[in-house]
């Protein structure tokens, strides 16, 4: 087996980037966002997220949360080719943590079998939502996007009315379960 062939039928979704662009993908990324190569390769990253505000603020939170050989991981919502929004694992590496978005490899896991979009959110409550699941503090929150904690508080009071959370523990039970 070659490593192409490695490549093409991982059971993850896998894509090489260089400079938020889009430069190869394997089968499954495309079965995840149901999409033709031709839609994929060569394109911004950016067709993937909800919206543009997303899919920048994400790649400034990559630039500051990059760790020493050059990794990053978080949960997020992306959206497929049929508009579908679908929460999503995504990890990946900057294949020079100097320059993060020069190159790199990711990968993509499809978490809509394990946990379902239930309300409609916005953009920002998408983000907070994801980052109280890894179990941040407002203070973390915050600092990592760049608001103040009271910001996310009123955000996190607005999610728990969608879910109808009486606690934090409820709020992001109910944001994990299916």
């Amino acid at each position: 087996m070659d490593y192409r062939t490695a490549f093409d039928l991982a059971p993850i979704g896998l894509v090489l980037s260089r400079d938020r662009l889009m430069v190869d993908c394997n089968q499954q990324v495309l079965a995840m966002f149901g999409a033709h190569k031709d839609e994929l390769v060569g394109q911004s990253f950016e067709v993937l997220y909800p919206t543009h505000d997303e899919f920048e603020r994400t790649g400034q939170r990559i630039v500051a949360s990059l760790d020493t050989q050059g990794w990053y991981a978080d949960e997020r919502v992306m959206k497929r080719s049929s508009g579908e929004l679908f929460w999503c694992h995504v990890s990946g590496r900057a294949l020079d943590p100097q320059h993060p978005h020069a190159a790199g490899i990711w990968s993509f896991e499809d978490l809509s079998s394990k946990r379902k979009l239930k309300a409609v959110l916005t953009a920002r409550e998408r983000e907070i939502a994801a980052l109280l699941i890894e179990g941040l503090t407002s203070k973390q929150i915050g600092k990592r996007l760049g608001v103040s904690p009271r910001t996310v508080d009123v955000y996190r009071a607005r999610l728990m009315r969608k879910y109808s959370a009486a606690t934090t523990p409820e709020l992001v039970h109910k944001l994990l379960s299916a």
